[in-house]
């Protein structure tokens, strides 16, 4: 990350409070010539003066990292974990993070002792499919007395993912399939027979949730039953009589239902075509197709 210089100092909105009443003890002072609220004045001045130094070494010697971003479905929210670790002798007070280009969420660290770090999520919502990147994080402070404010904003070379929102008709075009080369073989899907569980996919149907299993502390797992296919599954879309968006959204929905059923499954587009396969490496490959599309 690159670090944009000098933090930037910016009065908050009790510094016009505290103007209002050094004013008034001003004016109070030199009306009635009063020796002690002169003494007042001044130390009230001295103190706000010596403040500011200190908001500014507050964000001193800050480094901030952060981990890699995991792609969401559009309409969701995006996570960025960003660690922050205080490489001076004194502790930091009340660092605040945040995202400024996106408006998202604002994380605070109320005290960051010398030597340690700080693991903050900062959540945001993914509104558009494609490829974007965070430009950059802003450190803040208002430390100690909260009449100005320091920020820095530290420079970002993160990119993220964001897949087309899964939409439609959520029944797989059986029309699309063909037969494979070998022999056919026992899948999973929504047959009669239970064949266990696997981790639950983002976006999909949550009818199939082991809600037992939740129930008892256990993550998300998703219901899986057998049946038998010889067929493998191409989701095309030059097949369907939609505009572009609602064409990728329809197919992200077939892509978690197919995933999900365990049916091998390809993805034919204008630009690309990717081989029926199965597994979560398949899954992410043609959803970053459809979610790179163009």
């Amino acid at each position: 990350m690159k670090d944009r210089g000098v933090p930037l100092l910016l009065p908050t909105a009790a510094f016009a409070g505290l103007l209002f009443v050094i004013g008034v003890m001003w004016y109070a002072a030199a009306s009635q010539n009063n020796a002690p609220a002169y003494l007042l004045l001044f130390c009230l001045t001295s103190v706000f003066l010596v403040s500011i130094p200190h908001t500014l070494l507050n964000l001193g010697g800050l480094k901030t990292t952060t981990e890699s971003v995991k792609p969401a479905f559009a309409g969701q929210e995006v996570s960025l974990s960003v660690e922050i670790t205080n490489q001076s002798r004194a502790v930091r007070h009340a660092i605040v993070l945040s995202l400024p280009e996106s408006g998202g969420d604002v994380e605070r660290v109320d005290a960051l002792p010398a030597g340690k770090s700080a693991r903050l999520t900062l959540r945001f919502a993914a509104l558009k499919r494609g490829e974007h990147q965070i430009g950059s994080l802003c450190l803040t402070s208002r430390y100690p007395l909260g009449f100005v404010r320091a920020s820095k904003r530290i420079g970002v070379l993160q990119r993220y993912l964001v897949y087309p929102k899964p939409a439609g008709d959520p029944n797989l075009p059986i029309g699309s399939a063909h037969a494979p080369r070998d022999r056919p073989h026992q899948e999973l899907g929504e047959g009669d027979d239970f064949a266990g569980v696997r981790a639950y996919l983002p976006g999909e149907s949550q009818r199939h949730i082991d809600w037992k299993a939740v129930a008892r502390g256990q993550p998300l797992m998703t219901k899986q039953f057998s049946v038998e296919t010889d067929t493998l599954l191409f989701l095309d879309f030059a097949r369907l009589q939609k505009d572009r968006e609602e064409r990728l959204s329809q197919l992200a929905l077939w892509v978690i239902e197919a995933e999900r059923a365990r049916c091998p499954y390809g993805l034919r587009l204008p630009t690309a075509e990717i081989a029926p396969s199965m597994g979560e490496q398949h899954f992410h490959r043609c959803l970053r197709a459809l979610a790179l599309f163009e």
